[in-house]
């Protein structure tokens, strides 16, 4: 298997997955500004809730080749999205939408192992991924299928560079809209339980995309997050009530009320299918409203902000900025907290 490093920069041929969403799109822009010759596979009906047509997506990602197929159906990758030709990496910014425990199964897992050899058989020496650095303490079906897929392709033999980053901007700027109409900023107990270190879409992307050049990132597990210090929930929302030149105005919403949803749900759902998924979506709000996103020590079980890598220039209320200002407009898709 040819080394990375054996390919000039400007000849390399880069597979995308995962191109239409938000840190997608901001990483084939990156890739394209670098000189890579990249080409994307998306579905036909592409964007949340498919909203986006196949000449939508074109435009979307201008300067890559498209290519329309489905990513989870192996013959599909081989005869719309590889087409026999050669590629020297993929490039992954794809995730499930909901992280409900099918979706979870067939997308942060399967459809990457089918890419994973479909990579293999076009020639390809080097795989980044995008996951996430909450699987570092994995209750959530979508973080052990991300985990599984992590193992997979750290003993495939493939050159790997696998990005846990933290906090999205687009994650936590769902209760901007609230705050601008009078409401108050929702935290969970008093707004200090968690902390993070917030990335923006073209900060990661420039990271991912570096990531295919860079050697010290290779055949590595890479937490990331943004510039500056870890912030509470508490700051975020200090800081957007400044923005807008109000006093602050929180309501708490104790964990203990979480609980109890999980717990009604959850015992539902064992009678109720359906509701055995709002259980898993109720778990997963549950976990993001009490574990922090930065990098958790082992040793103390402790999540250590200083211990937590930071890169880029693009902050999170400079984004809050721009959405108060109307420069910037909010793209939470399917994602939303609030």
């Amino acid at each position: 298997m040819r080394s990375p490093r054996e390919i000039p920069l400007t000849n390399k041929r880069i597979f995308v997955i995962g191109a239409t969403g938000t840190i997608g799109r901001a990483t084939v822009r990156a890739l394209v500004r670098d000189g890579y010759d990249t080409v994307c596979l998306v579905r036909p009906q592409a964007g949340v809730g498919g909203a986006l047509s196949p000449d939508d997506t074109v435009k979307l990602l201008a300067g890559a080749t498209v290519r329309f197929g489905d990513v989870g159906d192996p013959a599909s990758l081989a005869r719309d999205g590889f087409r026999g030709e050669r590629f020297d990496a993929v490039v992954s910014c794809l995730a499930s939408r909901t992280g409900v425990p099918a979706e979870a199964r067939a997308i942060d897992y399967q459809a990457h192992v089918n890419v994973l050899r479909a990579a293999e058989k076009a020639g390809a020496s080097h795989f980044v991924l995008l996951s996430a650095i909450c699987v570092q303490k994995p209750v959530l079906a979508f973080q052990h299928a991300k985990l599984a897929f992590e193992k997979h392709l750290i003993e495939s033999g493939m050159t790997y560079s696998i990005m846990r980053p933290t906090a999205f901007f687009k994650s936590l700027s769902g209760q901007v809209e609230r705050v601008k109409q009078g409401k108050p900023y929702l935290v969970f107990g008093d707004g200090t339980l968690t902390a993070c270190k917030p990335i923006g879409d073209d900060d990661l992307a420039a990271y991912l995309a570096g990531c295919l050049s860079d050697e010290r990132r290779w055949n590595k597990v890479l937490p990331i997050g943004g510039p500056g210090d870890a912030i509470t929930p508490r700051q975020q929302g200090e800081h957007l009530f400044a923005l807008l030149g109000r006093a602050p105005r929180f309501r708490r919403v104790p964990v203990a009320l979480l609980n109890v949803i999980v717990g009604v749900l959850g015992a539902a759902g064992r009678v109720v299918p359906s509701l055995a998924v709002k259980a898993e979506l109720a778990r997963i709000g549950r976990y993001y409203a009490t574990e922090s996103m930065l990098v958790l020590d082992p040793v103390t079980g402790r999540y250590d902000a200083d211990a937590t890598p930071s890169t880029g220039t693009q902050t999170l209320f400079a984004h809050y900025a721009k959405l108060i200002d109307g420069t910037a407009a909010p793209e939470r898709g399917d994602h939303a907290v609030f």
